[in-house]
């Protein structure tokens, strides 16, 4: 009996030892990723999801992060696949895994990436969902100047189309982040940076809600966030997203729209309009051309109907 309790204590020292090296090797981690790679909040924050999915995982097998091979990271994948996550998910965890272990096999804290041969899963390409350009002056056209609210969903709305922002980027924008004399915007996402201009009724939209709502909804002069809610506080993900549902609603548009369904239709239309390729990737902030030539099949479609209409043999 004796003896018995000796190894059940001492598995559960080594099994705690093996928990509070990785987490000391996953906090370095994340302070690289945050101090050195500069990388978004919301970037970070899936970064820590994956890895604390992983850790509980090894945990949970008895294995050391530090000497597991190929062989476990196929077992890993093999869960994912069992408990229901999509392949695009699973992709992810694997290319968070990944770069944990190069940081490592970098920093010698492991002998190999067990990840180096690991095939992520196929995922299929989805052609985005997009808006026609009569939906989407349709859903601008909801929100009405008569009060407040009204004024800060006109601007809202028409300053996502205009931009093609990511949500993330659009909320956390303080007010000096907008040059209204010279019509453009400064979006920051990490530590990069992209000017991007704003059309004619974008701007229109934004002077009004800045001189005649923003500074009546906030209750605290000190609030710097460009966009905020009834409480005068920062709007958040969530908001947005109902402001854009309710105003679906309100035009009966059947599609599905969200912020990021208005960020394909902002590059869509540019594209279908003769604008560059390259423009459209920088104001978009895609790091890889390959993400805005997803864009190409609408454009497609658009010469179709051009040469249709135009050519005489058609």
């Amino acid at each position: 009996m004796f003896d018995i309790t000796i190894i059940i204590v001492y598995v559960n020292i080594n099994k705690m030892n093996r928990g509070i090296v990785m987490e000391k090797q996953l906090k370095l981690y994340y302070e690289f990723l945050e101090n050195e790679k500069k990388l978004s909040d919301n970037t970070l924050q899936s970064y820590k999801r994956d890895l604390k999915q992983f850790k509980n995982y090894l945990d949970e097998n008895g294995k050391n992060y530090n000497k597991i091979e190929e062989k476990e990271i196929k077992d890993y994948i093999d869960y994912l696949q069992n408990v229901g996550k999509k392949p695009s998910t699973i992709s992810r965890c694997i290319a968070s895994i990944r770069s944990f272990y190069q940081y490592e096999l970098k920093n010698k804290k492991v002998k190999q990436d067990p990840t180096d041969r690991i095939q992520s899963p196929k995922i299929e390409k989805r052609t985005p969902s997009v808006l026609t350009s009569n939906e989407v002056a349709l859903l601008l056209e909801q929100p009405s100047n008569v009060d407040l609210k009204g004024i800060r969903d006109k601007a809202m709305l028409e300053f996502a189309y205009a931009t093609g922002m990511r949500v993330t980027e659009i909320i956390s924008l303080n007010i000096e982040d907008v040059n209204i004399e010279e019509g453009f915007v400064v979006c920051t996402n990490g530590n990069k940076k992209r000017n991007i201009p704003l059309g004619s009724m974008a701007l229109k939209a934004l002077k009004e809600y800045i001189k005649n709502a923003r500074d009546i909804i906030i209750k605290n002069e000190k609030e710097t966030a460009l966009f905020v809610n009834i409480n005068g506080k920062r709007l958040t993900r969530q908001g947005f997203w109902k402001i854009i549902k309710y105003y679906k609603e309100q035009a009966h548009i059947t599609k599905e729209i969200t912020p990021h369904v208005l960020r394909h239709s902002f590059a869509t239309h540019l594209l279908q309009n003769g604008a560059d390729l390259k423009a459209i990737q920088t104001m978009l902030g895609h790091s890889d051309i390959s993400s805005t030539q997803v864009y190409m099949q609408f454009q497609d479609e658009s010469l179709k109907k051009v040469y249709k209409n135009a050519h005489p043999r058609a």
